[in-house]
């Protein structure tokens, strides 16, 4: 992937406090968009759609008392129900994961990852973790920075 081209000027003034760094929000975007694509070609070379990756990391990562349900995965994707209902369903034939029954609330379905779920998901983020640790941003650095406290 190309890098954006760098154009420092000698003896470049400094922003005032509180003034947006854009180069530096700039550069962050491009480096998020850099890695998602990264990620999204992981995916596919393990044989999974990049949404397939999302979901089995947001049942795997999700963080709350119970596993997720399809309607967690719906918020997590910011995808509609349906949608995530039918993006579950060829999961479940694919033999990513499995639905079970909620113990507590026969009507909620929880999600879980099979072992073939569990495998691609560990491979992906293994290389994801990788790739993250090699283009560390010093762009968020100064981004973070460099802006205003919200507030």
């Amino acid at each position: 992937m190309p890098q954006p081209k760098q154009r420092m000027a000698p003896g470049k003034a400094t922003k005032p406090s509180g003034a947006v760094d854009y180069e530096a929000l700039a550069r962050f975007r491009y480096q998020l968009r850099t890695f998602l694509a990264f990620s999204e070609q992981g995916a596919r070379q393990a044989g999974l759609t990049p949404q397939q990756h999302q979901a089995l990391l947001g049942i795997k990562g999700f963080v709350h008392p119970r596993p997720a349900t399809v309607g967690d995965i719906a918020r997590f994707l910011l995808v509609r129900h349906h949608s995530a209902v039918e993006l579950i369903n060829r999961m479940v034939k694919l033999g990513l994961i499995i639905r079970m029954t909620d113990p507590e609330d026969g009507r909620r379905v929880q999600l879980k990852l099979t072992r073939k779920g569990e495998q691609k998901l560990q491979a992906i983020s293994r290389k994801n973790i990788e790739e993250l640790r090699r283009a560390a941003s010093p762009a968020l650095r100064r981004l973070l920075k460099s802006s205003p406290e919200p507030g």
